[in-house]
């Protein structure tokens, strides 16, 4: 192997000599008597920029590249032993550094009639271009003015906002290869860009702190950054002089960035990982109704500039457009190649993760949800870790605003909610139409009907 690899410029063209150093790899290691291998190679390039208190916070530039490989040696029929090494080195003698480790690494694991390569007809067979490639031609000295024009937006809104924690701007773009020894190679592009801002109003114990940021694969997608420092400065100056909330039950209704994670739940719950190591409140549940019968949940893999749009998984299987929930009901779980086989199941084309998740969505607007549910917690925020993953009990730090007769009426935090997962879905009574577009997995906010809130 004597390729040297051209300096990365997370471009296009750099597709094709990855391709070409996957297969010399692949067939490199296949000569060291692998019987199946698959490995990934990266490159990326970011901008990073931070202004405070209208000054240069951070200027940091990133440039990576790596190889993850992964070999099988077939171990007499009892099953595969599998070796996995990566590096950042990939020079010809990095890699023929990696390719020995891998395989001196699979003379000492177990076999696992489980492990190798999905199966060959799985495959992805046509690879699209989902319009993901937007670089932004943006300097550093450019990048600090665009954070220091929305971190002093955000201060001038008001004269309550005591401080900062700055405005950061990101540009990052990144090339990828993946090939297995199937003879699958796939490559994908994609950019990334965002702007935050984190502002903190008043003073000494009654201090808030509160954020706000636009994200896109493309800069004409972002919000002005004045837009943003305003927004952040709008968010943490209604979060001043907060209450206690009221203990009992009330309903909950979470916003749109904060019902993402109740989704990420149930995404852990139903993962083909968890199902098989028996570690899921939706254990075996494929076929049940855990949500009300309205409700759907849908994977939408090949949306144009999706977020998270892709022709195949993280294996190379092709992915497909499906219901995740149909009708209130689980129609699958999210499966790789090898928590598939420990099933007895089909790979669902999920080794990575889900493809832009998209959630039905009702009539009513933010103010519409909050009519509806006449008094109880609107959740902005969300503390802790108290989420078992077992048996779905929740119980988590939170601060929003507790609602009285359809309207906000005033700040509130240092409360806990809680409740549990299986019941919570089950108690969904409303989605919002309003969308959170910074995220693959989107949803509007989500009402829950009742949840026990401890505060005063």
């Amino acid at each position: 192997m004597t390729q040297t690899l051209a300096k990365p410029d997370a471009s296009p063209a750099q597709i094709a000599q990855l391709s070409e150093l996957a297969r010399d790899l692949l067939a490199s290691a296949r000569a060291r008597g692998a019987d199946q291998c698959e490995l990934s190679l990266s490159q990326s390039r970011g901008l990073s920029v931070t202004a405070r208190m209208g000054a240069v916070e951070t200027v940091e530039y990133t440039r990576d590249r790596g190889l993850s490989l992964t070999v099988y040696f077939n171990d007499r029929g009892r099953g595969l032993r599998k070796a996995s090494a990566s590096s950042a080195d990939l020079s010809p003698a990095g890699l023929e550094a990696t390719l020995d480790q891998a395989c001196a690494i699979a003379r000492y694991t177990e076999a696992d009639p489980m492990a190798g390569l999905a199966d060959a007809q799985r495959m992805a067979t046509q690879i699209a271009d989902f319009d993901r490639w937007h670089p932004w031609d943006i300097d550093a000295d450019a990048a600090l003015a665009l954070g220091i024009a929305c971190e002093t937006a955000g201060r001038d809104a008001d004269a309550r906002i005591s401080n900062s924690e700055g405005a950061t701007v990101d540009s990052g773009e990144s090339v990828a290869v993946y090939a297995n020894s199937h003879g699958f190679v796939g490559s994908e592009c994609g950019t990334s860009h965002s702007i935050v801002c984190s502002l903190i109003a008043g003073t000494g114990e009654g201090m808030q702190r509160d954020d706000w940021y636009t994200l896109g694969l493309s800069p004409n997608d972002l919000e002005s950054p004045e837009a943003v420092g305003r927004q952040a400065a709008e968010r943490v100056l209604r979060r001043l002089d907060p209450r206690r909330a009221p203990t009992g039950t009330f309903p909950v209704l979470f916003s749109a960035e904060m019902a993402r994670g109740l989704l990420g739940h149930l995404l852990g719950a139903v993962s083909g990982g968890a199902q098989y190591r028996e570690a899921s409140f939706l254990l075996g549940a494929v076929g049940q109704r855990i949500f009300p019968d309205w409700f759907a949940l849908r994977e939408r893999p090949h949306v144009v500039r999706g977020l998270r749009s892709s022709s195949y998984d993280g294996e190379g299987v092709a992915t497909v457009e499906s219901n995740l929930i149909l009708g209130g009901t689980l129609q699958r779980y999210l499966l790789d190649s090898y928590s598939a086989r420990k099933l007895g199941l089909t790979s669902t084309g999920n080794a990575g993760g889900v493809f832009n998740l998209e959630a039905s969505l009702g009539p009513d607007d933010l103010p519409a949800l909050l009519r509806g549910m006449g008094r109880g917690l609107y959740v902005t925020e969300l503390m802790g870790q108290g989420v078992n993953s077992v048996t779905g009990d929740y119980s988590r730090g939170a601060a929003g605003f507790w609602v009285e007769n359809g309207q906000i009426a005033y700040p509130v935090d240092e409360i806990t909610i809680a409740g549990n997962l299986r019941q919570m879905f089950l108690a969904l009574e409303a989605v919002g139409c309003e969308v959170d577009p910074r995220s693959h997995v989107r949803t509007g906010p989500m009402l829950i009907g009742a949840m026990t809130v401890a505060g005063s």
